[in-house]
């Protein structure tokens, strides 16, 4: 994970879950299953080598997505690599919440966002977060 951004304007984003952490986690930390509600990834992803899962459909274009292996904190950290080669490193969190779970995203603002940017993105996070609450408290 590339985590040396250096100090800038970050936003935690979260939602409460009515699900347990163990199964908020496994489907979470599964990338086949982001597409299902991670819109900014298009509608399919593929393993690719080493780890690597490839977008092709996103908005931006062809992504690269490097997640963090499996593990038992509920860490599902993941950098993005944009089009441009840009990668974006997005820190995430599934933590027990009472019976239920709480997942937190960790924004950060990327050199020359803009402040309209920023708050869009903000506004994809916290849809991307609902629609994991949806799918999670449905199942």
């Amino acid at each position: 994970m590339n985590n040396s951004t250096g100090s800038r304007e970050s936003r935690h984003l979260s939602v409460h879950i009515d699900r347990p952490v163990a199964e908020v986690y496994a489907y979470a930390a599964d990338p086949a299953n982001l597409p299902s509600w991670a819109q900014g990834l298009g509608g399919s992803i593929e393993k690719s080598g080493g780890g690597r899962w490839v977008a092709d459909s996103s908005p931006m274009g062809r992504v690269v997505v490097d997640p963090a292996p499996r593990n038992e904190w509920g860490v599902l950290d993941h950098d993005v690599t944009l089009p441009s080669g840009e990668t974006v490193y997005n820190p995430v969190r599934v933590i027990a919440d009472g019976a239920g779970s709480e997942v937190v995203f960790t924004l950060r603002r990327r050199p020359g966002m803009s402040d309209a940017e920023f708050e869009r993105d903000a506004g994809m996070v916290a849809a991307d977060l609902a629609r994991l609450k949806d799918l999670m408290e449905r199942a």
